[in-house]
């Protein structure tokens, strides 16, 4: 076990001394053959706790983090700037490589999202993060979610502009999206429109930019509204941040899903907890309940389990 680990950190660290000495994370042959080589790297299961690494070996997980990001940037920029040369953007999704993992996550999470929000669908989605080539409002609102409406909020006004063009042209998504450039930690009472807020996986790049984020979301987004997380698990966590339940300060957290599969991403869904009167006749002011969860392994039956899912529920504990 000790010798697995250690390989996979020896090969993952050369991985960034390469990634690291490139002058352009833009794609070309080079970044694109090392990054498939550190994917490859980290997506078969492994037991490896980040948490447990060496300093030295953090500061260069924290980096990678971060180059992945840039990279990521880059190479959806580069596609959305091909699709939005085509008189219809949306005919031409599958020219980007991973669009075949973006259906399985949307339908994955989906599932996920009705399992635990029943039969009504939601009527408002924000999705934060949602960059130049945003698949997974296109792919949810085109395939699963036929009347939501998906308000898409990005930092950088060049990655919403790219997003436009790609719906503009549809006379369906035109109308059900919208694009915001915003910090999201500057958008305060908005939040409480929506039902389901997604906060993307590079969103806060590490634990305390992520945390800021969440408590961001858990002060404005309205009581009973999901939260839908990525996070990482095992030597993907190399990749992306990790979000642990005890981060999710205010929110019941209902489940955390680990694909094993060419899905990288974990996912985990809460739903903010509704404020609770401790004691109306004294005056008490309103708590949030307490964040207590307890883990236990369940399957669960959705369309993509076959065997090559593992999957954690996290469940409140009966008696709060």
């Amino acid at each position: 076990m000790v010798c697995q680990e250690e390989v996979l950190i020896s090969k993952v660290c050369e991985l960034y001394s390469e990634i690291a000495s490139l002058e352009s994370l833009k794609p070309c042959k080079n970044v694109d053959t090392l990054f498939t080589e550190l994917v490859l790297t980290c997506i078969p299961p492994s037991p490896i706790d980040v948490t447990k690494l060496s300093k030295n070996l953090q500061e260069i997980r924290s980096n990678l983090i971060r180059l992945c990001g840039i990279a990521e940037g880059h190479l959806e920029h580069h596609y959305s700037a091909i699709l939005g040369s085509y008189d219809n953007p949306l005919h031409h999704l599958h020219i980007f490589p991973y669009y075949k993992n973006y259906l399985k996550l949307a339908l994955l999470e989906f599932t996920i999202l009705s399992q635990h929000c029943g039969p009504q669908l939601p009527n408002k989605i924000a999705f934060v993060g949602s960059g130049p080539l945003p698949l997974t409002s296109i792919v949810l609102a085109s395939n699963h979610l036929p009347s939501t409406t998906f308000h898409n909020y990005d930092i950088d006004s060049s990655a919403n502009s790219s997003a436009m063009r790609l719906v503009s042209g549809d006379p369906d998504l035109s109308k059900r999206m919208a694009f915001h450039t915003n910090d999201i930690l500057d958008v305060t009472s908005c939040l409480e429109e929506f039902d389901v807020v997604y906060l993307a996986a590079l969103v806060g790049m590490d634990k305390e930019e992520k945390n800021r984020m969440i408590d961001h979301l858990s002060k404005y987004m309205a009581p009973g509204a999901v939260l839908m997380l990525r996070s990482a698990h095992g030597a993907r966590a190399f990749l992306y941040p990790v979000v642990e339940p005890c981060d999710l300060r205010g929110f019941e957290v209902l489940s955390v899903f680990h694909p094993t599969d060419e899905v990288i991403n974990s996912l985990v869904i809460a739903r903010k907890y509704p404020l609770s009167v401790v004691d109306q006749q004294q005056g008490l002011a309103s708590m949030i309940l307490p964040n207590k969860c307890s883990d236990e392994i369940q399957a669960f039956n959705h369309p993509l389990n076959h065997g090559n899912i593992i999957i954690e529920e996290l469940t409140l504990d009966d008696q709060l």
